[in-house]
């Protein structure tokens, strides 16, 4: 067995557990914030350390795109994360998957990009059925391949044969199509998904409608899902929808984000630390540059501040290809862009002028803002959801207009914007300047081409107690335009950003019921 995948390079036990498609990116994550409560001792840290295989770095393609680099001096740095989920059936694996053993693929694959605050992230996830170009790949023997274009995305993971999968060929097709450096690679098989959900008492999720289907049968309706049914839900493809993988990925978007929902509720105390640890790690491959139990509790602690409601998924823009999927240009060439300028995915940078990181800020007042003078009163005001937290930007404007303001109107919904902004005309400035303190940390802008004011909410908002989230959603989805009205491939929404990217976007704290299916 080739160091370039499956073994260790400095020697120690090798016991790699294969991988397997699903959240295995939720186990990727749940185990790096589980891993930071390392205060079991060392004998604790040598038990994890025995679990973990790493694969080698002399698979990994010398010609690279460049790390980035800080802005100021001492400035941190986004931290890109790929998350794969191997479907094999080695190591035990097919008393969870069925089938035969052999070689696995990489039937989930999650980008995670950190951003350089590490308190937001973007999740991406790449169509298994993706045509793409896989690029020159180490064998066993020590040769390396030849370029292949036009292949399954997940044919990478199966360059070389290799028992365990080839997890450094992926890493170089993700690096060579998006043109980002992934700094870490964890790949998690069928046991992981099925000894984490179970380490954590059962996982939150929703199965859209009955399914008795390639021997997987599930219950619709909202349920707790831990083991062998947790594996099913996340592993089916039959029985939902079009059947096609683009649902699947819809799922485990929600799936992910309900397990990390229920790994930050149930804190972080041992007795729920030490089972989810011990599982996660012995159903890790890893980089080697995170082959250790120290090493994953620094990256672990690295993301310590990301919320739930921080993190926001996307699905690579797409379009069918015959039984295939095809990428769809310049849309996906956006997103990749965006992602390397460290940019949320409405275009905004998730640095401040000085080059340091915003911060989430307090929520503005919602029951006593500032009474505006009769001018300052008629003044315009647009308020944008800079979102996809429903009812947000109705929620404010319930609270300016309960405060005097009388020219209130909602803009479009959409996107991932960090920090608040208040863009203003420069007549409106008084108005821009009397708004500022019920919005916290907001970004002051003037733009000429604003009419009056045009108040774009982040992630740094949250809305007050006496918003009527009903009435909130109905109104902003009237401000959106009509439901499904998607717009053609490379069409721009309001904001400026691709509508393949837009419509292919769901936030960490959506309802865990909606939109699960494709088709």
């Amino acid at each position: 067995m080739s160091d370039a995948t499956n073994g260790r390079a400095d020697g120690r036990r090798s016991r790699t557990p294969g991988r397997r498609r699903l959240i295995r990116t939720a186990i990727a994550v749940a185990a790096t914030l589980v891993l930071s409560t390392a205060g079991a001792g060392a004998w604790f840290y040598h038990r994890l350390d025995s679990n973990i295989t790493t694969f080698g770095s002399d698979g990994v393609a010398t010609s690279r795109p460049p790390a980035p680099v800080p802005v100021t001096p001492g400035a941190s740095l986004p931290v890109n994360v790929l998350l794969l989920g191997s479907d094999t059936r080695n190591d035990g694996n097919d008393d969870l998957g069925g089938g035969d053993i052999g070689v696995g693929h990489s039937d989930t694959a999650i980008v995670l990009h950190i951003y350089a605050d590490h308190r937001h992230a973007v999740g991406v996830s790449i169509p298994r059925d993706a045509l793409v170009t896989i690029p020159s790949c180490k064998l066993p023997n020590g040769q390396w391949t030849a370029p292949r274009a036009t292949q399954m995305f997940n044919e990478a993971f199966t360059v070389g044969a290799f028992p365990k999968g080839n997890p450094a060929c992926t890493q170089n097709t993700v690096e060579a199509m998006t043109g980002l450096r992934i700094d870490h690679t964890i790949v998690v098989d069928f046991k992981g998904v099925a000894a984490m959900t179970e380490a954590v008492n059962g996982v939150d999720a929703c199965v859209p409608n009955d399914v008795d289907s390639h021997n997987i049968h599930l219950k619709k309706g909202p349920q707790k899902l831990s083991g062998q049914p947790a594996v099913d839900y996340l592993r089916a493809r039959y029985g939902f929808g079009d059947n096609s993988d683009i649902g699947r990925m819809k799922r485990q978007q929600a799936f992910l984000s309900s397990m990390i929902k229920k790994i930050q509720s149930q804190g972080f105390s041992l007795t729920t630390l030490l089972p989810l640890a011990d599982a996660a790690t012995r159903s890790l491959t890893v980089d080697e540059g995170l082959g250790s139990a120290m090493k994953l509790v620094d990256f672990a602690q690295s993301m310590q501040n990301i919320k739930l409601a921080d993190v926001t998924f996307v699905t690579t823009p797409w379009r069918f290809s015959g039984e295939r999927v095809a990428l769809v240009h310049p849309d996906v060439d956006t997103l990749w862009r965006l992602l390397r300028e460290d940019r949320t995915l409405d275009g905004q940078s998730a640095r401040l002028p000085d080059g340091s990181t915003p911060t989430a800020s307090p929520a503005p007042s919602a029951t006593a803002p500032a009474t505006p003078g009769p001018e300052l009163a008629a003044t315009p005001i647009v308020l944008v959801n800079g979102t996809r937290t429903s009812g947000l930007a109705s929620s404010a404007s319930a609270a300016l207009k309960a405060g005097g303001y009388q020219n209130v109107s909602l803009g479009p919904m959409g996107g991932s914007r960090l920090t608040t902004e208040i863009a203003y005309a420069p007549e409106a400035e008084a108005a821009a300047q009397q708004l500022a303190p019920l919005f916290p940390g907001a970004r002051l802008l003037a733009d000429a081409d604003t009419d009056g004011v045009v108040i774009t909410l982040g992630h740094d908002y949250q809305p007050g107690p006496a918003a009527d989230a009903t009435s909130a959603s109905r109104s902003e989805r009237r401000a959106q335009g009509p439901a499904g009205s998607a717009g053609p491939s490379g069409a721009a929404t309001p904001s400026g950003i691709p509508s393949g990217i837009t419509d292919n976007t769901r936030a960490a704290d959506t309802d865990p019921c909606a939109n699960l299916t494709f088709g």
